[in-house]
């Protein structure tokens, strides 16, 4: 690993002949797509007859993964042409400004893509982390055009085509008739009309991701479930769908992740996954559900059977409570990822639930958190803290706690549970699901776990002590 940064342009082009012919997966943080271009356009090297083209750099790539500032029709023509036996293409960017039409992609750029025919895997995004920009020179027929190409392609992901309608929606799922994987970001012209005849085709999706696509409903729901066998369903940031789509959702017994964040369902909608797929989900997120109560908790894990539920997210729920957050504890789901962050009536009783909460018959230990998101949450007070040291959360590696609520304390406890990351500025925990949506993202955890170090070690009480001081300290200042 090295930063592209330090090296001039016409230094990074000598660096690549360097790499070994036989690497096949390349994955760039950040590059400019001129440096991409330069470095792959098969130029007359400087020792060349005119008529001789310089061998191919990287000529065994099959996977290439790149970040960069701008995707345009230069540097996915030259990728695609240059190498020739690619099979995954993953291109992402984050415009600081609006692209110029020479630093754009456009219909001419899609046009381009898997000249070879090899590709089965494609990701094209425009990021929203600086500037609130789409591909705004690409339309349907860019889409139609890629189409003609893509037959065979596996897994398509499009972010930020946002003048892209039903009808190219529509062309890519009956063109691509080995497709199972299929993500869209933003698509502000997809309706429900898009998988009206979906039965038609001969596709079985695993993998659906549609977010932000507001004009979305219930009907769509319909349609899609008929491809009973989604293991992946990402509904985020749909704001039309409620409890109308939930009977059917219910109904996809294969399905192991599902996320409905800031979508209307309901207290009583939700009870229709309970009598479905909650003994299947491994990850649930209803983050932003602002019509959910602590009812929500009971009616999906009350008395259910044995869960395989392992995440799960309540984020940004206005009406959940302690009174939620008990009942989840008394159902001993056996969660290691559980965000509350934002929710302005989870207090102290929760934490002191969770750190009783004993998911693991057969070892007993205490909780089985490694992940927990408290950030913001409005009644979280200095008391909490005492639950969360040694030995309560015993396997907890990542932990989201408000700063503010007492930076000594906060920071006693980052310094005496060295195995543990705290976050107190906001920031999301862990990986983010939109690049790690195929499976349930996982953190690399120890193998060793902090409960098996202090079982051998066989003692913890003097790491206490700087926690105990501060919150002396605390008591003092309170005073």
């Amino acid at each position: 690993m090295f930063d592209l940064s330090l090296f001039l342009r016409h230094n990074f082009a000598r660096v690549w002949p360097l790499a070994s012919k036989m690497l096949t997966s390349l994955e760039i943080g950040y590059i400019s797509s001129v440096m991409v271009t330069e470095l792959l356009s098969p130029n007359v090297g400087p020792h060349q007859y005119p008529n001789q083209i310089r061998p191919s750099i990287l000529p065994a790539i099959q996977k290439l993964s790149l970040a960069v500032d701008y995707i345009t029709d230069t540097m996915v023509g030259t990728i695609s042409k240059g190498l020739t036996l690619l099979t995954h293409l993953e291109l992402r960017d984050a415009p600081l400004i609006e692209p110029r039409v020479t630093f754009d992609l456009t219909n001419s750029g899609l046009q381009q893509i898997n000249q070879h025919g090899r590709l089965k895997h494609l990701s094209l995004v425009r990021s929203q982390e600086f500037l609130s920009t789409y591909f705004k020179r690409v339309n349907d027929l860019g889409i139609l055009l890629m189409a003609d190409k893509c037959a065979n392609m596996e897994s398509i992901c499009l972010g930020g085509f946002c003048r892209v309608t039903d009808t190219g929606f529509k062309t890519i799922l009956h063109s691509c008739s080995s497709l199972y994987k299929l993500k869209v970001c933003h698509g502000s012209q997809l309706t429900d009309l898009v998988f009206h005849d979906i039965a038609a085709t001969s596709l079985s999706l695993t993998h659906v991701s549609f977010r932000w696509c507001n004009l979305l409903t219930n009907h769509a729901i319909k349609s899609l479930v008929r491809n009973t066998r989604l293991k992946v369903l990402d509904l985020r940031g749909c704001k039309n769908l409620g409890d109308e789509a939930l009977p059917a959702i219910g109904s996809l017994c294969e399905l192991k992740m599902l996320q409905l964040d800031n979508s209307d369902i309901s207290d009583v909608g939700i009870a229709y996954l309970r009598h479905g797929i909650i003994s299947s989900l491994v990850s649930l997120s209803v983050r932003g559900c602002k019509k959910l109560t602590d009812k929500c908790i009971s009616v999906l894990f009350d008395g259910s059977s044995k869960l395989e539920l392992q995440e799960l997210d309540l984020s940004n729920l206005p009406n959940l409570s302690d009174n939620g957050v008990l009942a989840l504890a008394k159902s001993r789901v056996p969660i290691s990822e559980l965000r509350m962050r934002q929710c302005p009536l989870i207090g102290d009783t929760s934490i002191m639930a969770l750190a009783s909460m004993q998911a693991d018959d057969d070892r007993g230990h205490g909780s089985s958190l490694r992940l927990l998101d408290l950030y913001n949450c409005g009644g979280i007070t200095q008391l909490s803290f005492r639950w969360l040291k040694k030995p309560y959360f015993p396997r907890l590696r990542w932990l989201g706690v408000t700063g503010s609520v007492n930076r000594d304390i906060v920071d006693a406890l980052a310094r005496n549970r060295p195995f543990l990351h705290v976050a107190c500025h906001g920031e999301e925990l862990g990986t983010d699901p939109w690049n790690n949506i195929d499976s349930s993202y996982m953190h690399d955890y120890e193998e060793l776990d902090e409960l098996e170090q202090w079982l051998q070690e066989g003692e913890w009480e003097s790491d206490d002590e700087e926690m105990e001081d501060a919150e002396d300290d605390a008591d003092v200042v309170v005073e």
